[in-house]
């Protein structure tokens, strides 16, 4: 029987690879690097980035998030925590969307600020638009201060200036011409 989110987590395990490779690229001595005042600095973002399947995932666990309470994301102490918490953040969405029944996830979800409601919408929606919609839009974001940053960019969708995974192969004649 197909659950409800089964597609979904399928969707995130395909993209964690991609978010793998853009993080791998964070360099540990620009963690508090910031493309502009306003912008959030790179630790912070990679961290974000590394930590949006689970806590967007618990968000939704609730009837509803009072956005007072949130935290702002830190700022990571090193690359090699990023990994980690990424593995950690999948297990955690992954626990949390498969025990979701079908009458949780088609409820109303609420964001709220105090007594004020700020947004309702269907849950599903919710988890879709700001766990992996958000997850996509940031992990974009990071490829950006990477290069700023002057890093190679991994392929995410397909080839990027600096990887080519169709060009290696066929170099390493795996595709035929």
């Amino acid at each position: 029987m197909t659950r409800q989110f089964d597609p979904m987590i399928a969707e995130m395990e395909e993209e964690a690879e991609a978010t793998r490779r853009i993080l791998e690229r964070v360099p540990n001595d620009k963690l508090d690097w910031r493309p502009h005042e306003k912008s959030m600095p790179l630790g912070q973002l990679a961290r974000h980035v590394a930590t949006i399947p689970g806590d967007m995932c618990a968000f939704f666990e609730r009837e509803s998030l009072d956005v007072n309470g949130i935290d702002p994301t830190p700022v990571a102490t090193s690359v090699a925590e990023l990994l980690p918490m990424l593995d950690d953040s999948l297990a955690k969405a992954r626990q949390i969307l498969t025990a979701m029944d079908d009458v949780t996830a088609g409820g109303t979800w609420r964001a709220v600020a105090g007594d004020q409601t700020l947004m309702e919408i269907p849950r599903t929606t919710g988890i879709r638009r700001y766990t992996l919609n958000h997850w996509y839009h940031h992990r974009a974001q990071l490829g950006v201060y990477l290069r700023m940053l002057d890093i190679p960019l991994p392929s995410v969708y397909g080839p990027s200036a600096d990887d080519n995974p169709l060009s290696e192969a066929m170099a390493a004649g795996h595709v035929g011409t």
